[in-house]
């Protein structure tokens, strides 16, 4: 839901006033991070969207079933056709929730890259779903080395948890250490004495350079790893329609930055969202391509 700013003004003193009187304490907040799988920048156009409505159902349901308090959500897509998709799900969910579009980039001309999506009947980005109102967002384009047409932005929205502002992040990267490198430096900046989740589609497998900088020595705790170190918790590939789980590599993660003032720790950690829908004549289909990662975060003063 859009929160109005009376809306808005009322729920920020009733969540003060719940942190005032510590009843957060030891309250873990549930976090999902998913990719939605848009069907394609050319969906848009030829309208087949891999079965975009029905898969959207089952999300809808599987997230009404798992009560997730904060949803980082990965090519979260918006057409004339099938309306804004992360608005719809956090209508569904009753939750608030941001969107930034990031193929406004791709030309690297805003202007052009404006006009381009509109032709082409397509936008898709990240974008955050809350149960705690989100007080301020903002959107930063991450830096790459390679691939200068292919955009990728980094969302932030800071959430008023009755235990006070957190900061939680929202993205889509390439296979692109400078993106990686340019991410952590921005969530590190950003903190303001609170700890930071990011979530989000990293096109990376755990032992890569990139990952690697961010779990050692950077500060970044992977909150499945640190939940379940022995389990693979793959997430990608997934074809829809496949009769038997297929996914081998783990590229979807949820990551947690303690801040100086709060500490995060990670109570439980596991793959969601990966089962498939099985029809009367045989069909099989699975909400997206990639599996979801949930996890349970308990906030601590220090």
């Amino acid at each position: 839901m859009r929160s109005t700013p009376a809306a808005l003004a009322v729920a920020v003193l009733l969540f003060t006033a719940g942190a005032a009187s510590g009843q957060a304490a030891d309250s873990p907040l549930r976090i999902v991070t998913f990719n939605l799988y848009h069907g394609g920048q050319w969906s848009g156009l030829r309208g087949d969207d891999t079965q975009l409505e029905r898969r959207f159902e089952m999300t809808v349901q599987a997230l009404q079933a798992l009560r997730p308090d904060i949803v980082g959500l990965q090519e979260a897509s918006e057409t004339r056709g099938r309306g804004n998709v992360a608005a719809r799900l956090a209508r569904r969910l009753g939750l608030h929730h941001v969107h930034v579009p990031a193929t406004d980039r791709a030309f690297g001309f805003r202007p052009l890259g404006w006009l381009i999506t509109r032709l082409i009947n397509f936008r898709e980005g990240p974008a955050i779903l809350s149960r705690f109102p989100i007080v301020r967002h903002e959107m930063h384009d991450l830096r790459g080395c390679r691939r200068v047409l292919d955009p990728r932005v980094l969302l932030r929205a800071d959430v008023l948890t009755p235990d006070g502002e957190l900061q939680v992040y929202s993205t889509h990267t390439s296979r692109d250490d400078c993106q990686l490198e340019h991410l952590a430096s921005l969530v590190r900046e950003g903190r303001n004495g609170r700890p930071a989740i990011l979530t989000g589609d990293f096109n990376s497998v755990e032992t890569s350079p990139a990952i690697q900088a961010l779990v050692n020595g950077g500060g970044f705790v992977d909150a499945f790893r640190r939940a379940r170190p022995d389990e693979v918790g793959a997430t990608v590939w997934q074809p829809l329609d496949a009769p038997f789980p297929a996914a081998s590599r783990r590229v979807d993660y949820v990551f947690v930055l303690d801040g100086p003032d709060v500490t995060a720790r990670v109570g439980d950690s596991r793959v969601v969202l990966d089962q498939p829908q099985r029809f009367p004549d045989g069909r099989t289909l699975w909400p997206s391509d990639h599996y979801g990662v949930l996890a349970d975060v308990v906030l601590a003063r220090r």
